[in-house]
């Protein structure tokens, strides 16, 4: 019984590399909303000391004086990059569980018998790099939690092919043992400081306690955890993904916003890819709920934050009744003496989308609710918007500050690479 887990190496700057070949081992990071802080960090940045979560403007000048490059958040090139990367390990494995945008488990117990799972793995890293230009690492074990610690033992040990099986128990105790205890999975800050407390510094002086009394010290979690690092698996792989029982599309201002007819159009596109989330989750909404805020760390100035929802009269997924419920609820929290430095919207009172609920009277107002459209809608714009809502913000002005975005090289037409 043998599961892998394939992680994408430094995934963010790896997008940013696979059309730009001048920038192989060159120091890359990539910042958040509004180049605020560091999110994602070449191995040649971190060799330059730039930490996780940095704000840019400390690292910036030292960083920038030793050669580095930086690049605003591009999601819509690495969420196309990772799509393109599941569907091979869809096509490779007979079960795959995406567990993040560049992680995802591998069942590999169909293949145990029949291939040499080493150089299976091996195939998978480069049919990716070939197929996609992505790097990756693959770590193969008994366990989930096992094949993190693999994926940690490649990183530090820095494995040349990338792929680490740990199949015998020699093996995985020795990962183990070089394995620091906040670097198993699950293991946050907190709990890493009340099993250091207790001496308990390795994953294999983890793996060595007793479960059932760490289970009565601390949660089911942690048992789970104690029993996987000792080879039991309880986390199997999860071919159906569990339907999101919320969707939020938020963003953080980089220019303040202080008048309604700036902030209501930047709702209407919160509003939109909502709606598309909630469509590809084959699901309804009963209700839309709209929130703004100040910036919390602007002492100067007044603070407000609002809240409100709008109920549907019955479920809808259609973006047209989202957007009106949205304004709606919009009006009576924006105040007009206030900057906003936040703003975004909340689905959520989900139900399937082929159950309709009937109404007895119908109402002027009821739910446009027209499924068929807005699918049609979404397989026009699937690759480049071309159809809006009135409502919407179409021009190129935009509060959310992203000043070194590179193009959209995947996703659309208009930035496609021009070679010469």
């Amino acid at each position: 019984m043998t599961l892998a887990l394939v992680d994408c190496d430094s995934f963010y700057a790896s997008c940013e590399r696979i059309f730009r070949p001048d920038l192989k081992n060159k120091p890359i990071v990539v910042l958040s909303n509004n180049d605020g802080c560091v999110i994602a960090r070449s191995k040649e940045a971190k060799v330059l000391g730039v930490g996780m979560g940095a704000p840019w403007f400390k690292v910036k000048e030292n960083y920038i004086k030793n050669g580095g490059y930086v690049f605003s958040s591009n999601f819509p090139l690495y969420g196309d990059m990772s799509s393109r990367v599941m569907n091979i390990l869809k096509i490779v494995s007979p079960g795959v569980e995406i567990y993040s945008i560049d992680e995802a488990f591998l069942n590999l117990d169909t293949l145990d018998k029949n291939f040499n799972l080493y150089k299976f793995g091996c195939y998978v890293k480069g049919v990716i790099k070939q197929w996609t230009g992505v790097p990756v690492r693959v770590g193969i074990a008994p366990t989930k939690t096992l094949t993190k610690i693999a994926i940690y033992q490649v990183k530090k040990m820095e494995i040349a092919t990338k792929v680490l099986q740990l199949n015998t128990q020699e093996e995985i105790t020795k990962a183990l043992s070089l394995t620091p205890v906040h670097e198993v999975w699950g293991v946050g800050r907190r709990l890493n400081q009340h099993l250091q407390n207790m001496g308990i510094m390795t994953a294999l002086d983890l793996a060595k306690t007793d479960p059932y009394y760490m289970r009565q010290k601390f949660s089911i979690v942690l048992e789970r955890t104690i029993r996987e690092l000792c080879g039991e698996r309880c986390c199997d792989i999860e071919n159906d993904r569990t339907s999101k029982q919320q969707i939020i599309v938020s963003r953080s201002f980089g220019q303040r916003v202080d008048d309604l007819e700036t902030l209501q159009p930047f709702i209407s596109n919160f509003v939109v890819r909502a709606s598309e989330k909630l469509r590809h989750e084959k699901q309804k909404c009963s209700q839309v709920s709209v929130f703004v805020r100040t910036s919390p760390f602007n002492d100067k100035k007044p603070q407000h934050q609002g809240f409100n929802s709008f109920q549907f009269y019955c479920p809808t997924n259609d973006t047209r009744d989202i957007l009106n419920g949205a304004k709606i609820a919009l009006k009576p929290i924006f105040k007009s003496n206030y900057s906003y430095a936040k703003a975004g919207i909340l689905l959520s009172s989900f139900s399937n989308e082929d159950m309709q609920q009937a109404v007895l009277f119908q109402d002027p107002d009821m739910p446009k609710n027209n499924s068929y459209l807005m699918k049609y809608i979404d397989a026009m714009n699937d690759y480049q918007t071309q159809i809006y809502f009135a409502s919407q913000n179409t021009s190129h002005y935009s509060p959310v500050r992203q000043n070194m975005v590179s193009p959209r090289y995947t996703t659309s037409w208009n930035e496609l690479p021009l070679v010469n």
